[in-house]
């Protein structure tokens, strides 16, 4: 058999997402203090996030404070978040898997502005642990995963037949419907505390495997490879 190759997704795949989330809103936080004596900032946007309102958080957070809604203060904030240098850590089981001794190549496709997909990648110390990382971004926004480019990319790098591929990620709603359709393995990280919790749409989007950690990946590995599709 060919060599495997394992392509990892980022977000709350290997660290948890929410810890960008609590380390941007640190650096927001403490930029709004500075510059509109504004405080506890920080701790209004952990519960809106807390409270499911992740697409307005700011906004949440604001109205809460009795700060007027000012569209070019929201959009500095925002820049302020993804701009900023994050202080994440690897999930414990993703880095004993990936610092053990390698006997296959390993590569990342992450979507989300591609500025802060590269920062969060440097923070987790990933350029030394794998061998090639895809920022969808880099091509525009309507390349980002369901699109079929970065899959594609990583065919032509590795070359090896998509029985030999696979693709470890946690969001069904978008990660493993397009690998599935090319014949990789696919298989979902259903991280405790990840953010889209949630099941997949159909059959089609969902990963042929199952896991909670990586403590379970060789096991799943060996079961796609035989044929079987593991429950978890």
């Amino acid at each position: 058999m060919d060599e495997q190759v394992l392509v990892f997704d980022l977000d709350d795949t290997l660290y948890l997402e929410r810890d960008f989330a609590a380390s941007g809103f640190k650096a927001v936080g403490a930029w709004l203090s500075a510059h509109a004596g504004v405080d506890g900032f920080a701790a209004q946007c952990e519960a809106a996030f807390s409270a499911g309102h992740r697409g307005r958080v700011f906004d949440e957070a604001l109205a809460a404070m009795g700060v007027a809604f000012d569209p070019a203060l929201v959009a500095k904030l925002v820049a302020v978040y993804r701009g900023h240098a994050p202080t994440i850590a690897l999930a414990a089981d993703a880095r004993v898997y990936l610092e053990r001794p390698r006997t296959s190549r390993r590569a990342i496709i992450t979507d989300g502005p591609a500025a802060t997909q590269r920062a969060k990648v440097q923070a987790l110390g990933l350029e030394t642990l794998v061998d090639f990382v895809i920022f969808t971004d880099s091509w525009g926004r309507e390349f980002w995963k369901p699109h079929a480019r970065a899959f594609e990319t990583i065919e032509t790098w590795a070359e090896v037949g998509p029985a030999n591929l696979v693709y470890i990620a946690d969001n069904p709603v978008k990660d493993f419907v397009t690998p599935r359709q090319r014949g990789w393995h696919t298989v979902m990280v259903a991280r405790e505390g990840r953010v889209h919790d949630m099941p997949a749409p159909d059959v089609a989007h969902q990963a042929a495997a199952r896991i909670t950690e990586f403590a379970e990946l060789d096991d799943a590995l060996r079961s796609l490879n035989a044929g079987k599709a593991l429950s978890g």
